[in-house]
């Protein structure tokens, strides 16, 4: 009898040894950075469970109009299957990190490879769904992701103030790019942001202005290719799913915007 419960039990912890080894880590699907492919780009990118979901916080600088306007439930994310893929994908990260990581090497070369037969260039967004800093996640050999590919390029938005600096401050990867997320906690850093050149990130309301803070505003919601964008500019997103409901200040009704003070450096 314990020969049997034995094998049972060996056998359950190999399956579940392949299943993490099978897991997809990279997805394309996003409606979003689909839209890069009709500018010659193909976007790859994680979709971990945001916030605390899984039981470990991917998204250290979240406020709450931001959690509650996260778009991790929208389109197929509401499906439970969408949901227990991303809580396994973020646990993988957390308590298999290395193995993670040699996985995703392995995906990002064969999404390299797909994209070259496709006359399209490769790009990644790690953090759909999360604040990770992946400038400071090292592989066994001490490199980073970007490191392991420097000739291709990676990008993400973040709310993380010191992170966007040191960007600002060309203390990140070269293949690197960052663009400023704005919610109802860090607007004053997002306008210092926009001063010290950066790029901003600001969801509004129903429509975009031409401008805010005196800057440009791009479409962002036009492609996700955030690295391409101009230096300095405001990128414009519509509210969308339940930031409908916003009234914490995360989503800008442009109209009620007051006026703001010039910031002193």
């Amino acid at each position: 009898m314990a020969r049997i419960e034995w094998r049972v039990c060996s056998r359950l912890i190999l399956t579940l040894n392949e299943k993490k080894n099978t897991m997809k880590i990279l997805t394309s699907g996003n409606a979003k950075i689909v839209k890069g492919e009709k500018f010659g780009f193909m976007t790859q990118g994680i979709h971990f469970a945001p916030s605390n979901v899984s039981g470990y916080n991917v998204c250290a600088w979240a406020s709450q109009g931001c959690a509650m306007a996260c778009l991790n439930t929208s389109g197929r994310g509401k499906m439970k299957s969408i949901q227990d893929s991303r809580i396994n994908k973020t646990r993988s990260f957390f308590e298999d990190k290395q193995g993670f990581l040699c996985n995703l090497i392995k995906e990002i070369e064969s999404a390299c490879k797909r994209a070259t037969k496709k006359n399209l260039t490769p790009c990644f967004r790690l953090n759909l769904t999360s604040d990770l800093p992946w400038e400071n996640i090292r592989c066994n050999d001490g490199q980073s992701i970007f490191e392991k590919f420097p000739q291709v390029q990676f990008y993400d938005y973040t709310k993380g103030f010191k992170r966007m600096e040191k960007y600002l401050n060309g203390e990140m990867p070269r293949n690197y790019h960052l663009t400023f997320s704005r919610s109802e906690s860090n607007d004053q850093q997002a306008r210092l942001v926009l001063a010290m050149g950066g790029n901003v990130a600001v969801v509004f309301r129903n429509q975009l202005p031409k401008k805010w803070e005196k800057r440009n505003v791009i479409d962002g919601d036009e492609s996700d290719l955030r690295f391409n964008d101009p230096q300095g500019c405001v990128v414009g997103l519509v509210e969308k799913g339940d930031a409908k409901t916003d009234e914490s200040g995360f989503v800008v009704t442009y109209e009620t915007t007051p006026n703001i003070k010039s910031i002193q450096l």
